[in-house]
């Protein structure tokens, strides 16, 4: 894939955008990254291939490649009811889930019935600390004052779920019995090389941020706080570079053809980009458009100061990875990160 016909710091004056960094895929390798403007705007810090962005909801895509390879190593199964292996909290039984358990293949298709509770998951407010996922989970944080349950039978409805991506997490650590972070640091940062790659909420509170953007709003002024970090690291919590970010998709890639690094079967990686339960637009942690040869595999990072794109065709191994720090307001395809993208697709 190939920039064609677009001048970037133009139209990052035109959309008040500080700083963009895009990592390109082509024949199923990374073949450039591309970094202009500043990580913090009136700052001298220049965006380069080390600067960490917050991914927001990309955070899903990476849960999903998690969740995959615990299935390969036999600690997870996607069809069982999650309570089976849930420890530290359970899904709640009601009528809802009489017929039909909830699942790991629903909660990563955002299908399970799970419902997030109005004005939840916002970022985190350092003056209350970092909660626990249980805590949040029965509803007794601010971050969800509600307790998660089931509010429609799982498989019958789409909805998009913060919560339902709370429940992995929770279920990831319950059967590792180790930190989320620790058990992604250990499958996937580190086997991958993605160095610049961060999840542990309370190490990034004190962790030097030299390296990391600072969100701005449509404005291109910085956000409250600089630095927003979200508390659900499966959810939405990865800080991470463009080009770790490349490397992530590119191990996807190599699994659907047989050349996994960390041991994801071809089998899965295709399970993972294969329309769930009937609904076309949305695989295990990614979302999908077109089918065969021309499917493209995408996932959106949208939260405040931050909008993000990662988007690979599996067939033709090409792809790309587009951060930017500012929230725009409008959806990324009506901004900066779908010109870019439209400029890719020329």
């Amino acid at each position: 894939m190939k920039l064609k016909n677009i001048n970037i710091e133009e139209q990052m004056k035109h959309y008040n955008v500080p700083g963009i960094s895009i990592t390109l895929l082509e024949n199923g390798q990374i073949s450039g990254t591309e970094n202009y403007g500043l990580l913090e705007v009136d700052c001298g810090r220049k965006v380069n291939e080390n600067s960490i962005f917050s991914s927001c909801s990309i955070s899903k895509f990476l849960t999903g490649m998690i969740a995959i390879k615990l299935i390969e190593e036999g600690l997870l199964d996607l069809d069982e009811d999650i309570n089976t292996r849930l420890v530290s909290w359970k899904v709640p039984e009601n009528e809802f889930t009489k017929n039909r358990s909830v699942t790991l293949r629903n909660l990563l298709s955002h299908q399970s019935g799970i419902k997030d509770p109005e004005g939840s998951f916002s970022e985190l407010n350092s003056k209350i600390g970092v909660p626990s996922m249980v805590d949040i989970l029965e509803g007794k944080t601010p971050y969800c004052k509600a307790p998660i349950k089931v509010q429609c039978e799982p498989e019958s409805e789409f909805h998009y779920s913060d919560a339902g991506f709370c429940v992995v997490q929770q279920l990831i650590e319950d059967v590792t019995e180790k930190p989320f972070y620790q058990v992604v640091n250990e499958l996937i940062f580190k086997p991958l090389r993605m160095k610049n790659s961060h999840l542990n909420t309370t190490s990034m509170l004190e962790m030097d941020k030299k390296e990391f953007s600072c969100g701005h709003n449509k404005n291109g002024e910085l956000v409250d706080g600089k630095y927003p970090i979200y508390p659900y690291q499966a959810a939405s919590g990865l800080w991470t570079t463009s080009l770790d970010l490349a490397r992530l998709v590119l191990e996807l890639l190599d699994a659907l053809k047989g050349e996994s690094k960390i041991g994801i079967s071809e089998r899965l990686a295709k399970e993972m980009i294969t329309p769930q339960k009937g609904k076309s637009w949305t695989g295990l942690g990614v979302f999908l458009e077109g089918s065969e040869r021309e499917l493209e595999i995408t996932s959106l990072g949208w939260g405040v100061g931050f909008q993000c794109m990662m988007v690979a065709f599996s067939h033709i191994e090409k792809g790309a990875v587009i951060m930017t720090n500012a929230e725009l307001g409008v959806h990324q395809m009506e901004g900066i990160i779908g010109d870019i993208y439209k400029s890719l697709m020329a």
